[in-house]
């Protein structure tokens, strides 16, 4: 199927940085090109595919039959280890 073709594309690592690029492309020709309201409306619009490029996600996978959310591109949480001081009331001057 076309659609899951698409999907699969835009969740691979081409696809992110396809998004990471047009999203800048985006940004530079708004803000460098376009100029005035017109080029900031661009450049906000940029801002989506780079951040879903960066972050690793697709705004517009589910339409295509993908996946968007954190939990189905599977991320990990990151362990935090807890430090505690050996004496937690003593003050520090």
């Amino acid at each position: 199927m076309k659609k899951m073709g698409i999907a699969r594309f835009m969740s691979s690592f081409e696809g992110r940085l396809l998004r990471i690029v047009v999203g800048i492309a985006l940004i530079v020709i708004g803000l460098a090109v376009v100029h005035g309201t017109g080029g900031i409306i661009l450049a906000i619009i940029g801002l989506i595919p780079l951040v879903a490029g960066i972050g690793n996600f697709s705004v517009f996978a589910p339409l295509f039959g993908g996946r968007s959310s954190a939990k189905d591109l599977q991320l990990k949480p990151v362990p935090i280890k807890v430090v505690h001081s050996e004496h937690p009331h003593r003050r520090y001057h």
